[in-house]
């Protein structure tokens, strides 16, 4: 199943210690390039959140935001006495040195760090849940991609059939495009070809015929056509294969622009051209 690069998930929990939210975006990127941006006491779970990543993801630019937000009881706070009277020793002395220094008030005082003591939630607990969170986040992510790609997929399939019929109409006027061609060859070689043998000539025609056949280039379109399709099938990640198909489509359809002698063929390669390049820049989302 093909899968895009690009998508967004979120998850939160709400907890009696506190909540947590984390949210997880990829977008398009040549290899797998995952960022984090985690909370302070929560850090040590990078590590842990990278490797899963890696076994889920193969592409694509990954940022993952992880916030906390503790519960706060203010009946559990309290005052370190022994900092607070160390903090008076220290006020104490800073007045004494500069007598008409501003002394702060009450609420900042409390502010001063390890004043006011706030019990904290278990922080173990608290990982716990943020790993289940983003197992559940990444599984919301994998998911999307999933879906995304599906949409991509059908896409490309489109442009295939519209391929496929292009590939069809040249076929259709090949009788046509020989007959032109022939016709031209003798008016370029009327000019240049004096008292040249019969015979010789007309070997000289089926050579310059046969160079401009397009035959080829039709049989190498409809077989590229039906890999880009066997790999939208293919389980695992088909980006860069699918890439490289649509460089391989490319080429046979400016060869077969080359090779145009009718107003009809130059337009069926044209029409080809454009349709490629929709489906390059599809694939350029795709894992």
């Amino acid at each position: 199943m093909v899968h895009s690069m690009t998508a967004f998930a979120r998850q939160d929990h709400e907890a009696a210690w506190g909540s947590l939210q984390l949210e997880l975006r990829s977008v398009n990127q040549r290899y797998l390039e995952p960022h984090f941006r985690l909370p302070e006491g929560l850090r040590d779970l990078e590590p842990l959140f990278r490797e899963t990543l890696r076994r889920r993801l193969a592409r694509g630019k990954v940022e993952c935001t992880l916030r906390f937000e503790p519960a706060v009881a203010e009946a559990d706070m309290a005052v370190n006495s022994e900092r607070l009277e160390a903090l008076a020793v220290a006020l104490a002395e800073v007045r004494r040195a500069v007598p008409g220094a501003p002394l702060p008030d009450a609420l900042a005082l409390l502010d001063h760090p390890g004043v006011l003591e706030i019990p904290g939630p278990d922080m173990q607990t608290v990982k716990q849940q943020a790993q289940a969170l983003f197992a559940a986040t990444l599984d919301d992510l994998v998911a999307g991609r999933a879906r995304e790609g599906e949409k991509l997929a059908a896409l490309i399939r489109q442009r295939l059939d519209a391929v496929n019929a292009q590939v069809a109409e040249v076929r259709r006027l090949m009788p046509e495009i020989r007959q032109r061609q022939r016709i031209q060859l003798l008016e370029q070689l009327e000019t240049a070809r004096a008292d040249l043998d019969p015979q010789r000539l007309e070997a000289e025609i089926l050579l310059l015929v046969q160079k401009a056949d397009v035959d080829e280039e039709l049989d190498r379109l409809t077989a590229h056509v039906g890999e880009v399709e066997r790999q939208l099938e293919q389980p695992g990640p088909v980006g860069r294969r699918l890439d490289f198909l649509m460089q391989e489509l490319n080429r046979e359809a400016n060869t077969l622009s080359s090779k145009s002698v009718v107003a009809n063929t130059t337009r069926c390669a044209v029409e080809l051209k454009v349709l490629i390049e929709q489906m390059r820049e599809q694939i350029q989302n795709i894992e």
